[in-house]
């Protein structure tokens, strides 16, 4: 699994936020545009691209996008 690819399928997920926005170290729920309905898209994203299912508690967990993306390696 590559982290560079997880935040661009990450990203993909955002409308309004510019891609420069992401990186492994951005604290996603501080975004303007993260919403409960983007958390859902992240979830399918993550279920769809990794065969990974993770829960709105995992989300809740994790502060970075590269926390989250551990804990989909952890998974996989």
């Amino acid at each position: 699994m590559d982290l560079s690819y997880f935040i661009k399928k990450f990203a993909e997920q955002f409308d309004e936020t510019d891609i420069s926005s992401f990186n492994a170290d951005t604290v996603f729920k501080g975004l303007d545009e993260w919403s409960s309905l983007i958390a859902l898209a992240i979830i399918a994203m993550i279920d769809e691209e990794y065969e990974v299912e993770i829960k709105g508690e995992d989300i809740h967990k994790s502060n970075t996008i590269e926390e989250l993306f551990t804990i989909v390696q952890e998974r996989k």
